[in-house]
């Protein structure tokens, strides 16, 4: 085999343009996350302007305990594409399917799905946070936002 088990999480597996509004909003604001402070910056700045202040903030505080729980008690390093990649790896796809699942409130495939990601003792709080952060995100999408999918751009990036 030539495919590094190491990277397994970064194998494509769809595009951005397949997920629902919800799932690309979750995949591309790890992303940015991930990216570094000047992104983290532009994740604050998409909250606060589509949620307000207030609950913008409160929506960047549960990605935040989201993010940290997923990285201090994964099971292995979560991969990830470039921002504007239009693929999504498979760690990405677990991530936004954990997230869509959670927010329609099924809550015994979110928790299974969390076991991936997580110890098991950890998967009912990554579940509430998950809970919550599609809440936030699918009150972003309700309104006009700031977000925009990059699937508009049908290049691939690799």
């Amino acid at each position: 085999m030539t495919d590094c088990p190491a990277r397994r999480g970064a194998t494509p597996v769809g595009q951005i343009s397949d997920l629902s509004e919800v799932e690309a909003a979750a995949v591309i604001y790890l992303r940015l996350w991930c990216d570094g402070p000047e992104s983290q910056a532009k994740v604050w700045s998409d909250f606060s302007v589509a949620l307000g202040p207030a609950r913008g903030r409160k929506a960047l505080r549960t990605f935040e305990d989201l993010f940290g729980l997923c990285t201090a008690r994964s099971r292995r390093p979560m991969m990830r594409h470039a921002v504007n990649c239009a693929c999504v790896g498979s760690d990405e796809a677990c991530f936004c399917n954990f997230i869509a699942t959670a927010l329609e409130g099924d809550r015994e495939d979110a928790l299974l799905i969390a076991t991936l990601m997580v110890r098991a003792d950890f998967a009912p709080a990554l579940t509430a946070l998950a809970t919550e952060y599609g809440l936030a995100l699918k009150s972003m999408m309700i309104r006009p936002t700031v977000y925009q999918c990059p699937s508009q751009n049908r290049e691939r990036l690799h």
